[in-house]
């Protein structure tokens, strides 16, 4: 006979809403979430990480995802035992991927957000949203990560 261990009860908490892919639609996606994250009392570490991974994906719904008339989807799914938060906008452009500047190109006009999702999530990526969306997604662990001295001030002292 096997004996299981009791396990403690997941409990997933979660936000969606959608919004308009305007300017006002990105900016109401970040509040929207800022009011969300402080009602799950998460640490200010993981709050402030997840505000500005939502104001770049908002953004980019809102600018390379605009379909006229199509709204994009913000999602919050925060998992109450691990800790574990995943952001996920959803835009109606599927057949714009999102891509992150490399070399020369890290300085034009766009795409640099990306980078900054990039270095503030412990993951990110994106999944097809049939018929025709994409969704860019980003993971946010409350577990501390190293810094390299890029994003804090004063910097790290080697």
């Amino acid at each position: 006979m096997s004996a299981t261990l009791p396990q403690p009860p997941s409990t997933v908490a979660t936000f969606a809403q959608l919004l308009s892919s305007t300017r006002r639609g990105a900016r109401l996606a970040r509040l929207l979430a800022t009011t969300q994250l402080r009602a799950w009392d998460l640490s200010p570490e993981v709050t402030e990480r997840a505000e500005q991974i939502v104001a770049e994906l908002a953004a980019n719904a809102a600018l390379h995802g605009r379909v006229q008339g199509r709204d994009f989807r913000l999602a919050l799914t925060f998992d109450t035992t691990t800790g574990l938060l995943r952001i996920a906008v959803t835009d109606a452009k599927g057949g714009q991927l999102p891509v992150v500047p490399t070399g020369s190109t890290t300085y034009g006009e766009s795409g640099r957000g990306l980078l900054l999702v990039g270095a503030l999530a412990d993951r990110w990526g994106t999944e097809p949203h049939p018929p025709g969306g994409k969704t860019v997604w980003a993971e946010v662990s409350p577990v501390a990560r190293p810094t390299s001295g890029l994003y804090e001030w004063p910097p790290a002292r080697p």
